[in-house]
């Protein structure tokens, strides 16, 4: 059933250009030789005690601020509505909206490259709904029951769902479960496969072609070919303890689809590293208690933080077995995770665990012993993010404060964001009344966005000046996003009945549409 709703706000005309959101990636990073959770005298020691002191921190953790987010393509934006069990098109043109039934309780939409097509997840019907972007036409395929994920090929031409247990495990809906499975579904024949991998998916990635799809969990990398009319799938043991394995924590794949780098707990100095065309498995050396790895933007190297040594090993990945490049952090200072810059001449260090209120700034085209500068912060980082130009970091921090927060600073006991200006590393540290939940940029880098939980507001960064300023909303909002090529951003809303609004931060008008699936207006 289609239920159209035809709104016009003639005074909004958007380009048809494709956009990304900036998100920050899900990535549990923890490669500590401790399991257990950090001690008193450690977070005593936090702010003075050197790499050696490191083991028993709590793990690093990169956060999503984007669950459930929108969708676009270059024509329409799709949100999920998962208590109406409805999916809502924008058209980016005139902002006519059309809402359609999809299964029980949507919880990820995507869209293909190739802009035609949108894909739910529905957690409640245990299903995958395709729909046709130009006529909304929706097609439903039954998956595996009790998964709680969904990710998309790059090339759009699958969509693959799991449980993935770093999300948390829920009470089944009845009968036996797995926690083993993956269902496979290809977007254009809508035929769907089931396939076993290792136990407790973590994660699934696709290299670049969109041929091969990589299953990540402690004991197995489960290697899916899809070049085939059916998949094929092959899983290759990545540690020798079958009986205790250490957990898989962050794998990252080559670009050119040559290997995968597999970082594990408890592995204290090694990387394991796939061929995924041989399938042999090898070690790589690397510093003691590795926490976070990524890959430059380039494509060229990775990159692997390792906390308890105070380090940073760069790996050829043309060479991966080749020496690695070493890059020592001041010694006085605890750093656990990377984030690289879009063109990849700085990297920001910092540690989502030690409760300190440091970060470093790696300047990548310096080769001396001061290529890593040190920076204080009005908090401890709770997560960080740059923006699409690589102009600007975002600094989150939570309300706990952390070893060095005084109790008369304006920041005790509160939520925060800091904007740095990666060109001179200047600052503008904001207190916040909420929680931030879910924030955005605009593709040039100008702008940015962020909501708060519980607050009816949307918050407009200026990246070049790191002022503010606030729009109050109709109420709450959910998620939000940027429209293509433009600086107006949407925000979905808490609504009995579905409600939009549109902001356009050059004329800052705002405009809402309020009920998508009864009779709507437009509230100015």
């Amino acid at each position: 059933m289609k239920r159209s709703l035809m709104i016009f706000l003639p005074t909004l005309c958007i380009g048809c250009e494709d956009y990304a959101l900036a998100t920050s990636d899900d990535e549990s990073a923890d490669s500590s030789a401790l399991q257990g959770a950090s001690s008193p005298e450690a977070a005593d020691d936090a702010d003075g005690g050197g790499a050696a002191e490191t083991s028993t921190w709590e793990p690093e953790v990169e956060d999503d601020f984007l669950a459930l987010h929108p969708a676009a393509t270059n024509i329409h934006v799709f949100v999920a509505n998962p208590a109406r069990n409805t999916v809502t098109r924008v058209s980016v043109s005139d902002l006519s909206v059309i809402t359609g039934e999809v299964g029980i309780d949507p919880q990820v939409v995507e869209t293909t490259p190739d802009y035609q097509k949108a894909v739910t997840f529905n957690k409640g019907s245990d299903s995958v709904s395709v729909i046709d972007a130009a006529t909304l036409a929706v097609s439903h395929v039954d998956i595996r029951p009790n998964f709680n994920h969904m990710v998309m090929s790059p090339d759009g031409r699958y969509v693959a769902c799991f449980h993935d247990s770093d999300k948390g495990t829920e009470d089944a809906t009845g009968g036996a479960q797995s926690y083993n499975e993956v269902s496979l579904v290809n977007v254009d024949t809508l035929e769907h496969t089931a396939l076993v991998a290792g136990f407790g998916p973590r994660d699934i990635q696709f290299t670049e072609d969109g041929d091969v799809a990589v299953v990540v969990s402690d004991t197995y990398l489960t290697i899916i070919d899809l070049t085939q009319d059916a998949p094929e799938a092959t899983s290759v043991a990545i540690t020798d303890d079958l009986v205790d394995p250490p957990e898989a924590e962050e794998v990252v794949l080559a670009p050119d689809g040559t290997y995968a780098l597999v970082r594990q707990f408890g592995a204290v100095d090694e990387l394991v590293v796939v061929d995924l065309d041989s399938l042999d498995v090898a070690l790589v050396p690397v510093g003691d208690t590795p926490t976070d790895i990524d890959v430059t933007p380039d494509g060229e190297q990775a990159v692997a933080v390792a906390r308890g040594s105070g380090e940073l090993w760069l790996y050829n990945l043309g060479d991966i077995f080749g020496e690695p490049e070493v890059v020592a952090i001041p010694p006085e200072e605890i750093f656990g995770s990377v984030l690289l810059s879009p063109d990849g001449t700085q990297g920001l260090l910092y540690s989502t665990a030690t409760g300190v209120s440091h970060y470093g700034a790696w300047d990548r085209n310096d080769s001396s012993d001061d290529a890593i500068s040190v920076h204080a912060l009005v908090k401890p980082v709770d997560s960080m993010a740059v923006s699409p130009t690589g102009g600007t970091a975002l600094v989150f921090h939570d309300d706990s404060n952390g070893t060095d927060v005084d109790e008369d600073s304006e920041f005790y006991d509160a939520f925060a964001l800091t904007l740095i200006d990666l060109s001179d590393l200047f600052s503008n540290p904001l207190r916040l009344p909420a929680e931030p939940t879910a924030y955005a940029n605009t593709d040039d880098g100008a702008r940015g966005f962020f909501i708060m939980d519980g607050q009816p507001f949307l918050e407009v960064l200026n990246y070049d000046t790191l002022l503010y300023d606030e729009v109050e909303l109709k109420s709450d909002p959910v998620h939000i996003g940027v429209l293509p090529d433009s600086q107006i951003l949407y925000a979905s809303q808490e609504h009995d009945l579905g409600r939009i609004s549109f902001f356009d931060a050059d004329s800052r008008q705002l405009q809402t549409i309020t009920g998508f699936e009864l009779n709507s207006g437009i509230e100015h």
